[in-house]
């Protein structure tokens, strides 16, 4: 039996975790991210629970960076199952903390959980959480595959964490970085996740209106941007990601399927070095 991946939290800025879970997917070909984040903020949050499949794994994480009952707030991206995969546990593990979620997602999620609606604060895209020395902005990202859909910016650290956006694989001996991946891996990768996966109907939007989304979200300031599906962007990878991004409605790709995984994953040795600029500091 193959050992699972593994890649230990990776501080991406002071005080603000990457809580990685990993898989290989695919066929084998390419490796596949579930992260979730922790900020030990003075009222600690923990963004996303991941799936239950990587549950020991994620609460041995979570809890090595922050004690349960200090922690006070769990921000739901949105209710799919490798986001709220360990929702239900991570709330009864965590008795002073409270879910939050976007207003449209707090129906659904509450009936389809049994969440107590004591329990639930909402956020929507515009509107800040105080979590005692900073206040946290919800920011909806361009693309996503769930219309409650709300990411978290901390603007203290300037880390965004962009839920499903930004997806990409990586290869089959996971990065930390995206400057650590094959540039023509991580271009390819980029696109194939997006238009298969994350938000097939990019082929539809109107141009104008996209671009202008993707501008507002460059026009955040974020120095770091994470991702449930992706290797973390730095101001090294920066600029190349938010090009990909904007690329994504005319951008060509393979059919989702393992021959199209392998196609990817045929340019993991032709890419640059990783190249050992400074960034988050962490281990694999």
């Amino acid at each position: 039996m193959t050992a699972p991946l593994r890649q230990l939290p990776l501080e991406v800025a002071p005080d603000t975790y990457l809580v990685r879970a990993t898989q290989l997917s695919l066929g084998g070909s390419v490796s596949t991210s579930m992260n979730a984040l922790v900020i030990r903020a003075a009222e600690p949050v923990i963004v996303d629970t991941g799936m239950v499949t990587d549950r020991a794994i994620f609460f041995e994480d979570v809890f090595s960076l922050v004690e349960p009952d200090d922690v006070r707030w769990i921000y739901l991206t949105h209710d799919d199952d490798d986001h709220s995969g360990n929702l239900m546990e991570a709330l009864d593990r965590c008795p002073n903390a409270a879910v939050v979620m976007s207003w449209g997602a707090r129906g659904r999620t509450c009936a389809a959980f049994g969440i107590p609606h004591r329990r639930v604060r909402t956020v929507d895209h515009g509107e800040a959480l105080d979590v005692g020395d900073r206040s946290l902005q919800a920011v909806r990202p361009p693309v996503f595959d769930n219309a409650y859909t709300r990411g978290v910016f901390d603007p203290t650290t300037q880390v965004y964490f962009a839920a499903d956006a930004f997806c990409a694989p990586m290869p089959a001996e996971p990065v930390d970085l995206a400057e650590d991946m094959p540039e023509q891996m991580y271009a390819e990768g980029f696109a194939f996740f997006h238009h298969n996966s994350l938000c097939p109907w990019i082929t539809m939007v109107d141009p104008t209106k996209y671009e202008a989304e993707v501008a507002n979200l460059a026009s955040m300031g974020a120095e770091v941007i994470t991702s449930a599906h992706g290797p973390t962007i730095t101001p090294t990878s920066m600029d190349r990601a938010f090009e990909l991004l904007t690329a994504l409605p005319t951008a060509l790709t393979q059919p989702l399927s393992n021959a199209g995984g392998e196609v990817v994953a045929r340019h993991t040795a032709s890419g640059p070095e990783a190249s050992g600029s400074e960034g988050p500091r962490g281990s694999s």
